[in-house]
């Protein structure tokens, strides 16, 4: 009896453990490689999968998520002879299961190497100042160049980034002084224009004041001299008015003659010849006036005459 429950026994553990062989279940995003006596048969989709046990085998498990491989700082030269370290990521993801397990031995060392030759070819035809300014155009041509070698292998690459760009530490240094002098020049260049500014604004108002103070003493020199023409006018008008005769004029005259000769700064004043020949008449005037007396004095003035009109 023993023997035969130790057969049975085996028969057991040999039907469970045909029966884990030929039921396969594949997680979701996943793919398996089937191989039949070492040729590949199928490629066993997410879910429930059945296969002959102890004929077929899994040859290869594969994850069909977008995988994210970071590659380690690689040294390239520059076109201007300058090493850098330079360190990319790479996305991508496997559309080929069959491809990806046997057009390439390991699709990601291959991706690695061929990440880093491509590159060495992008920057060796870039100095490194555009090195440093270009990363979308190195991203691009490095991500067309990967995604076109790997899709042989089932591979489709969806992303190149460059984590850094780390140049020598000298050039770093000098860099640094570099923008930092450019920071320090354009702060000069902008206080520069500030006071440059700030003086033509200064100029312009300076300039809007004078036209205004000007264009305000002209119109109030306009104002006293028309004010003045008026006052002589209405003198004028009032002397014709009255019929002055040149006896009231020379008055006139010599009494305006102080008030000429004011001021400190009056060294020098011209008299016009009117005056000379008013103060002839106004002599004369004087004269008859005194003679006038002289002859009369001690007489009582007689009474006018009056003129008698004709008789028509």
């Amino acid at each position: 009896m023993e023997p035969v429950i130790i057969v049975l026994i085996i028969l057991v553990v040999l039907v469970f453990i045909a029966l884990m062989k030929t039921v396969q279940v594949i997680p979701q995003a996943s793919a398996a490689i089937v191989e039949r006596f070492g040729r590949y048969t199928r490629t066993l989709n997410a879910g429930l999968n059945i296969v002959v046990p102890f004929i077929d085998s899994i040859r290869n498990r594969i994850d069909l998520r977008e995988q994210v491989v970071p590659f380690p700082p690689q040294p390239v030269i520059t076109q201007d002879n300058l090493v850098v370290n330079i360190d990319t990521v790479i996305y991508y993801q496997v559309t080929d299961a069959r491809a990806a397990t046997y057009e390439v031995a390991s699709y990601i060392q291959a991706i690695e190497q061929l990440t880093v030759t491509t590159l060495r070819n992008i920057i060796g035809g870039m100095d490194l100042e555009r090195t440093l300014t270009s990363r979308e155009e190195i991203n691009a041509a490095l991500r067309g160049v990967l995604d076109e070698a790997t899709g042989k292998w089932g591979i489709r690459v969806n992303r190149v980034e460059l984590k850094a760009i780390e140049p020598p530490t000298s050039i770093q240094d000098s860099m640094e002084k570099q923008m930092r002098a450019d920071r320090d020049k354009r702060a000069a260049i902008l206080t520069a224009e500030g006071i440059r500014q700030s003086q033509i604004l200064t100029a312009e108002g300076e300039k809007q004041s004078s036209i205004l103070r000007a264009e305000g003493d002209a119109k109030a020199a306009a104002l006293r001299a028309e004010g003045e023409a008026q006052a002589i006018r209405t003198v004028f008008e009032s002397i014709h008015a009255g019929d002055a005769d040149e006896k009231l004029l020379a008055y006139q005259y010599l009494q305006m003659l102080p008030k000429i000769a004011e001021g400190d700064a009056n060294k020098l004043w011209i008299v016009p010849s009117e005056i000379g020949d008013a103060l002839k008449g106004l002599s004369g005037a004087v004269g008859d006036f005194g003679a006038m007396g002289g002859g009369n004095r001690g007489k009582a003035p007689s009474a006018p005459r009056r003129e008698q009109p004709p008789i028509d």
